[in-house]
């Protein structure tokens, strides 16, 4: 998932991008609004976080330009001004969810989580593909009670994998989704970590095929007779 966080207190910006990346959660981030609406536009995020007070252009005028070209990436407010009318304001611009400084980290995270499922139109809090359970909430990966720990990178395109089960996932998504612009992730890096994904998940008696030219999938499990 990739996510485009817009803060021109620094300190912050830094905290919030270690502890997301830190998460699996592929992060840019700019300090001014101006930047956060030319990347908004330019690039694909599931998730832009944005203050109020930027410089250049506020974050209601990020989120205006973001909702008048049809952008549908979720977005946060996260921003010291809590009066009513501000949120208001910023909730019919289209903002998805109002957070107010300072906040609570652990809230935080819970939102960002629960903004990334709706935002994959997801509903229920677990995906069960055959033995593996994937924790939406905790964004946790699970064989019976067995916790399977993943590298940021693994769990981040396993996550991506499972959300889509049954559906072609292309290279150019997967770079989309787990790179920031300053990344790069060549064709050889993808087949390693589609390589390791595999060892893990064929002992579950999971197929994680290569759609040739295309891209990945992890076939659905049947279903019982």
């Amino acid at each position: 998932m990739r996510i485009l966080l817009a803060e021109d207190d620094l300190p912050l910006a830094e905290a919030l991008t270690t502890l997301l990346t830190t998460a699996g959660y592929a992060v840019d981030y700019v300090h001014d609004g101006l930047s956060a609406m030319d990347l908004a536009l330019a690039e694909t995020f599931d998730l832009v976080i944005l203050d109020l007070n930027l410089p250049g252009l506020d974050g209601l005028g990020v989120l205006r330009a973001i909702r008048a070209r049809r952008n549908q990436a979720a977005v946060m407010i996260l921003t010291a001004r809590g009066a009513s009318e501000d949120r208001v304001k910023g909730l019919d611009l289209g903002a998805d969810d109002y957070v107010t400084k300072p906040f609570d980290v652990a809230e935080f995270e819970a939102r960002v989580r629960s903004l990334l499922r709706r935002q994959a139109g997801l509903r229920a809090a677990t995906i069960q593909l055959g033995p593996l359970t994937f924790d939406l909430v905790a964004r946790q990966f699970r064989v019976g009670a067995e916790a399977i720990d993943l590298p940021a990178r693994e769990l981040a395109l396993l996550e991506l994998l499972v959300t889509r089960a049954g559906r072609v996932v292309t290279r150019d998504a997967i770079v989309q989704s787990l790179t920031t612009i300053d990344d790069e992730l060549s064709g050889n890096a993808i087949e390693q970590y589609i390589s390791r994904l595999r060892r893990r998940l064929s002992p579950l008696g999971l197929n994680l095929r290569t759609a040739r030219g295309l891209g990945y999938f992890i076939e659905k499990p049947r279903e019982g007779p």
